[in-house]
């Protein structure tokens, strides 16, 4: 009996097709960005003055969208598009890499914000088709993440808090659906709450503009602690419930909660954890207004080291948010999501590498992997393939990654695609979706 090592070394392997696909599938999110126009999007708002790469950016973006939608989280990555008869899945030409590389060094951190309006016209057209929230709630989650780096050169990346050099970028995305936002490029040692009033102005004003006219809510961990952050949702009204980082002052007022203001909540343990309220004092000038404070206390895992020196963890936010103490706080414990909404925009977008040595360049490549999370995003709601959050690496792998080839005939492409593949059906039904998609693109 052979094995499957003998039949393989007796497999010849040649490179000779001419006509072979590496990702078929991409046609499904290039189709909702052709329907979206992206591509006329950033040729309108994307301006590099007489920058070496400033030729067809819309081209170029579209590029560097698929390569990150193809898994890609290096410039170079983009050349598996350009094998074959690749190109003809993304429906353009496809730039070489070094294209692609000059493109992106002609940013500055002031054109990449000609690219954060692109995300932010793009967002409204996907909304307005089907995809946002209308008239319903929604909830936006913001955090900062470390995107860590090796290289000494790269300009802005710094250590942080966490001892990792890298960039420490602003994320807000809509809780439920993942959408991103927004997104903003900062230095390895930007304090978390460092521009955070701004870039929630922006946020807020962002999601009223692209049709959410429902109720809005900020959730947020304690690094975004601050008055001014407060003041910003109060300016856009908005409700907000954010983590207070523990101090003297917050355990002495947790203290004076009585036992039986307590409320027992879901956990492992049995009677392991319970909810409370009371007032706080934030900062030392809120005109003397006490807010809502809410605190979880849970007891330590048994057996472990804290489990000999405190009876219960706590855990307190402030929230202007009304209603019963534990629906309340078990939304605010949900802001947890976001952490998803990150992990996926490095493993499925390319914010796990920032591939130049130039700020603008970095910051233009955060903004394109945004962009692709939310084509992969919209393209399972708009085109049925899920209703609930699917992550770009499995769209990848049951959507994206299909092998195929090209043929034409009587004038007309045909991509042929491998046969018996397990979703082929949900494929078809969401490229014909996609493709019917109206869009106003005024």
């Amino acid at each position: 009996m052979r094995t499957s090592c003998q039949v393989l070394d007796r497999m010849e392997v040649v490179f000779d097709d001419t006509n072979a696909v590496a990702f078929g599938g991409l046609s499904l999110p290039m189709t909702l960005a052709g329907r979206l126009g992206l591509k006329e999007l950033v040729d309108t708002h994307v301006d590099l003055g007489e920058a070496p790469g400033r030729a067809n950016v819309g081209l170029k973006t579209m590029g560097l969208v698929a390569s990150a939608l193809a898994g890609g989280d290096s410039i170079d990555d983009a050349d598996v598009l350009r094998c074959g008869r690749s190109q003809g899945a993304i429906g353009q030409w496809m730039p070489a890499p070094s294209t692609l590389g000059t493109f992106l060094r002609g940013f500055s951190w002031a054109h990449s914000r000609q690219l954060d309006t692109v995300a932010g016209q793009l967002l409204s057209r996907a909304w307005a088709a089907g995809a946002g929230p209308g008239d319903g709630p929604l909830t936006i989650d913001v955090d900062s993440t470390i995107c860590e780096v090796y290289g000494t050169k790269k300009q802005g990346a710094r250590f942080g808090y966490t001892g990792v050099r890298g960039y420490h970028p602003l994320v807000a995305a809509a809780a439920g659906t993942g959408d991103v936002l927004g997104v903003r490029e900062r230095g390895g040692n930007a304090h978390t709450a460092r521009g955070a009033a701004g870039f929630l102005t922006e946020v807020f004003n962002r999601a009223r503009a692209a049709g959410a006219t429902g109720p809005i809510s900020l959730r947020a961990d304690s690094g975004f602690y601050s008055k001014a952050v407060v003041d910003t949702c109060k300016a856009a009204d908005v409700r907000y419930s954010i983590t207070i980082k523990m101090s003297k002052a917050l355990h002495n007022t947790i203290s004076q909660i009585g036992e039986d203001s307590s409320t027992p909540i879901p956990y492992w343990i049995e009677d392991g954890a319970d909810v409370a309220e009371t007032t706080w004092q934030p900062f030392k000038t809120n005109n003397g207004k006490p807010v809502r404070l809410i605190v979880r206390r849970t007891k330590p895992t048994p057996g472990t080291q804290l489990a000999l020196l405190a009876t219960y963890d706590y855990h307190a936010f402030i929230t202007d948010h009304t209603g019963l103490v534990v629906p309340v706080e078990a939304d605010h414990r949900a802001h947890a999501q976001i952490e998803l909404v990150i992990r996926d925009l490095k493993e499925g977008s390319g914010w796990a590498h920032m591939p130049s040595g130039l700020f603008g360049a970095n910051a233009a490549w955060l903004a394109i992997g945004a962009i692709a999370h939310n084509l992969a995003r919209w393209t399972a709601r708009l085109g049925g393939i899920s209703t609930s959050v699917i992550t770009t690496p499995t769209l990848r792998r049951r959507f994206f990654a299909i092998p195929g080839h090209l043929t034409r005939s009587a004038r007309r492409n045909t991509l042929h695609l491998a046969e018996d593949r397990p979703w082929r059906q949900a494929f078809l039904d969401a490229l014909e979706r996609l493709r019917g998609l109206e869009v106003c693109l005024t």
